[in-house]
């Protein structure tokens, strides 16, 4: 298989997805090395952005997506008559910083760093796609873990979340502190590019 034709087959796969693949098993059906799947995918996000296409390519730590144009979002919202979500709250930014940067947590973990319940935002974080529960914690009760989505990672515009800015690495309390109102301020200045849509073959890769 040339790269055009693998490039192609991505692009089929994807489109015909509607949502994340993981490059393991695209690599499995096309009888190619993972490797040879992310250089593909690599050239083939180029491409459509260089060409100004109407989708983007995203890769979403060890999966590919395709969603459409950041720049083309207002008229295909219009041609589909849906709505821009809501940026999201100070609030909701306050608890996802705590969960994007020390996953895997527990609500109470949330709450105690917080100072206030969040068990409210908590829901509509996870109703929204950008938190998920992923386990338990091995103590009384058994609490749920949270850790962020790929959809954080496309709503955010990164692949990965060691692409999120760095924290202060030093201990003591005051130093927690100021590493959580960080992680808060990070999310913040980045909550510019958000435009939280329904993954899949949704909206703006923002």
């Amino acid at each position: 298989m040339d790269i055009n034709d693998l490039e192609g087959a991505i692009e089929g796969i994807l489109f015909a997805s509607g949502e994340a693949v993981s490059i393991k098993r695209i690599a499995a059906v096309l009888a190619v090395d993972e490797e040879l799947v992310i250089d593909a995918s690599r050239h083939l996000a180029d491409m459509l952005a260089y060409k100004r296409r109407g989708i983007r390519l995203l890769r979403l730590e060890d999966s590919l997506q395709l969603c459409s144009a950041p720049e083309y979002g207002d008229v295909i919202r219009q041609a589909l008559e849906t709505r821009k979500p809501p940026k999201l709250t100070q609030t909701a930014l306050e608890v996802l910083a705590v969960v994007a940067y020390f996953q895997p947590v527990t609500r109470a973990y949330i709450e105690e760093l917080r100072g206030a319940d969040s068990s409210y935002t908590v829901g509509t974080l996870t109703e929204r796609g950008l938190i998920e529960p992923c386990g338990t914690l091995d103590a009384p009760g058994r609490p749920t873990l949270f850790r962020t989505t790929n959809n954080f990672l496309r709503v955010f515009g990164i692949s990965s979340l060691e692409e999120l800015p760095e924290l202060p690495q030093k201990d003591g309390e005051d130093m927690e502190q100021l590493r959580i109102q960080e992680s808060i301020d990070a999310l913040s200045a980045m909550e510019g590019s958000v435009d939280d849509t329904d993954s899949g073959r949704g909206l703006d890769g923002e």
